[in-house]
This record gives C-alpha cells, sequence and structure tokens, in this order.
C-alpha cells in the first residue's frame, strides 16, 4: 500500500468514522474544512484511493457511492512501516527512541508504552489492561465531536 497524502487521509478518516459508502456529495459535506475541495478533486482523490487500494466503490445509478477497503490498523501499519524503512533505515528502535524522547509524554502514555513493551517481552504484569492499550485513540473527527 502506498502512503496517504493530507487530503487523502483527511478522507479516509471520513470514511472510516462513516461507516457506510458515502458519495461524492456526502463526503464533501463530511470534510472539515473551511474551505472545501472542489468537487472534482474528491472525485479525483477517490479514484487515487481506489488504484492505491484503500478505497472501493459501487455504483447506485449513474453515480458511485465510496467505502473503505482497508482498516484504519492496516493502513496505519503500511504507513508506519514506509516511515520507518525510509526515516529510520527500517529501525523500530530508532523509531521508537525518537518518538520517546522528542515528545512530552503524559504518565499514563508512559505507562501504556510500558505495558506494551512488557507485553512483547512475554511479560505483561496486568493482562486486564492490555486490551486497553491496543485500542484506537479517538479520530479527529470525534474529539471535535466530544468538545
Amino acid at each position: 500500500m502506498a502512503d496517504l497524502g493530507e487530503l487523502e487521509a483527511v478522507i479516509m478518516d471520513q470514511l472510516w468514522d462513516a461507516g457506510e459508502a458515502l458519495t461524492v456529495r456526502e463526503l464533501l459535506g463530511r470534510l472539515p474544512r473551511k474551505r472545501p475541495p472542489a468537487y472534482t478533486t474528491v472525485l479525483t482523490i477517490l479514484r487515487t484511493l481506489e488504484a492505491k487500494g484503500y478505497v472501493r466503490h459501487e455504483e447506485e445509478g449513474r453515480g458511485h457511492r465510496y467505502i473503505a477497503g482497508v482498516l484504519p490498523q492496516a493502513a496505519r501499519k503500511s504507513a508506519l512501516k514506509h516511515l520507518t524503512d525510509k526515516l529510520f533505515k527500517g529501525s523500530s528502535e530508532l523509531l521508537f527512541t525518537h518518538l520517546v524522547s522528542d515528545q512530552k509524554l503524559t504518565p499514563e502514555q508512559v505507562r501504556r508504552m510500558r505495558q506494551l513493551l512488557a507485553g512483547k517481552d512475554g511479560d505483561a504484569k496486568d493482562a486486564g489492561a492490555k486490551t486497553d492499550v491496543h485500542k484506537d485513540p479517538p479520530s479527529e473527527t470525534q474529539r471535535r465531536k466530544e468538545r
């Protein structure tokens, strides 16, 4: 899978959040932009995403409905592998070191990272906490709705 451009990622977030097939017009109405892109721009991006394997379409009359063809986790995994290979010489350790040293992490984030690392060693102390460690953080759209 190829990596996503900025507007491609925004469109994918909307398709994932919708959980159902959308027309280009419906998708345009969901885009969180002050100045939304043109209809033809969104259509072109959807066709590009379909060629990359991220999106599928269903015919509806003369038009199409578009739906995510991959899960968000698969897209993240692919993008992270691409980033790791390209910028960190394929080293997950270098990537992790960079993330931890360059970020201001909350105690909760540090706790969750420790649990993940302990689980990799087969030494997870709190088996019940492992499930929420793997839970996806809310999307940008979900965070806006909560405000």
